[in-house]
């Protein structure tokens, strides 16, 4: 009974003092709303960037060539690595032989294995029109890897060979066909690649993710065309082997471990490599690096944030110094009448905890406000943290309570006589 009528005195003093009781709970209303407002944006970054990564596989690994470090290679590596090429040779490879040993060794881990070779851009004329594409060699795993969505045909095959099929997006159907994609099968168009002229029929059409950098730009989408992979060697030189390429775990598969074994199988090719070696990652321990790099940047900017809460925590003690001078009389006849120091000292911190909960629940609602609104402008699904907004309830108490004790204290200990003195 004696807390409800603390807490009913608390909220009297603050409507009779509105425009000072807002300028005390001005530093904590700031505080907590900033600390929100961050907290709210990064986790909508976080939550973002994770639904992007997940949507290419989390548990897709690529394996690459990687150079040797200093630590890794002798004296004569390390200036054959100085004064040579940055590229690897064609016997530095990665092979199709090395790959069809792992497939068969890890059969039940390996779901796909996507191969390409990238030739670079080229450009598509068709009366009037013309457009850009990416020219990729693909084998038929590709599409699983990177989960294209197949609109008309089918994709690439591996039993292709070096036939002069393409798989094209929907979007290309439009400019350079003028047509829908279900009726541009089999059609014939022709590429210009690196100074050659090169014909190619349509077997398969897949829909355009309009997610990425073009449609953030605005700029006209450069969209991939694929061809089968031999066709791509070929057109690149007939290197027959690869710098990278992306394995997908098959589901189930312990993905840490899968990641460790497919490093170490590759790794043991490399051995006497003086120059190259192997490396792999996966977009599970990207993503894990990139949360908890987020997470750091979010972490020391709500510390700086929380500053201004130190700051509101000390105006908090003061308006309560300023309250306890103003009403020494009053506090002087209680005390004369009989009250404990120990009911005084909750008054006067039951009403610090109620500027600073009150202040805390404006900032609450400031921060979420703000933070969603940064979200969206950021082209972000909002995320309000649960957890930050009771967190910041609690501090808002422990600051009321901490600052809220001295100010307390001292009014407990005025000398009765002397407060009934006080003018």
């Amino acid at each position: 009974m004696q807390l409800f009528d603390n807490v009913r005195m608390a909220f009297g003093s603050l409507w009779a003092n509105k425009m000072r009781a807002l300028l005390t709970m001005l530093g904590i209303i700031i505080g907590i709303g900033s600390v929100i407002a961050i907290v709210t944006l990064g986790d909508s970054l976080t939550g973002s960037i994770t639904d992007s990564m997940q949507s290419f596989g989390v548990n897709n690994i690529t394996v690459s060539l990687q150079q040797k470090s200093d630590s890794d290679e002798d004296a004569g590596a390390v200036m054959v690595r100085m004064f040579g090429s940055n590229q690897p040779d064609e016997e530095d490879l990665l092979t199709d032989a090395m790959i069809e040993e792992f497939r068969t060794a890890y059969a039940s881990d390996i779901y796909a294995i996507s191969l390409s070779q990238s030739l670079g851009t080229g450009k598509v004329s068709q009366g009037n029109t013309s457009v850009s594409v990416n020219a990729m060699g693909a084998n038929a795993d590709l599409a699983l890897a990177s989960d294209l969505e197949l609109l008309h045909g089918r994709f690439i095959k591996d039993t292709d060979g070096q036939r002069q099929v393409a798989v094209v997006s929907d979007k290309f159907c439009e400019s350079v066909f003028g047509a829908s994609s279900a009726s541009v099968l089999g059609k014939e168009f022709q590429l210009s690649l690196n100074g050659k002229l090169l014909r190619f029929y349509v077997v398969g059409v897949y829909k355009y993710d309009d997610s990425g950098y073009y449609s953030l730009t605005g700029a006209d989408p450069v969209t991939e065309l694929y061809m089968p992979l031999a066709a791509a060697q070929k057109l690149a030189g007939g290197t027959a082997g690869y710098q990278s390429f992306t394995v997908v775990a098959a589901s189930g598969a312990d993905t840490t471990a899968f990641l460790e074994n497919t490093k170490s199988f590759f790794a043991s090719f490399y051995t006497r490599n003086q120059s190259w070696t192997v490396t792999a990652s996966s977009m599970q321990s990207m993503l894990e690096e990139m949360t908890s790099m987020l997470n750091t940047v979010k972490l020391a900017i709500s510390a700086i944030a929380a500053i201004s809460l130190l700051v509101g925590g000390i105006g908090v003690m003061n308006i309560m110094l300023v309250s306890i001078t103003e009403r020494t009389r009053e506090i002087g006849t209680r005390k004369a009448l009989g009250a404990p120091g120990r009911a005084l000292r909750l008054q006067f911190i039951t009403e610090a905890v109620v500027i600073c909960l009150v202040g805390g629940a404006l900032g609450v609602g400031l921060g979420v406000g703000a933070g969603s609104v940064g979200a969206q402008l950021l082209g972000y699904a909002a995320k309000p943290s649960v957890v930050a907004i009771l967190a910041a309830v609690g501090f808002s108490m422990a600051i009321g309570v901490f600052f809220g004790y001295y100010p307390a204290n001292k009014a407990a200990k005025l000398d009765p006589i002397e407060a009934l003195r006080y003018e």
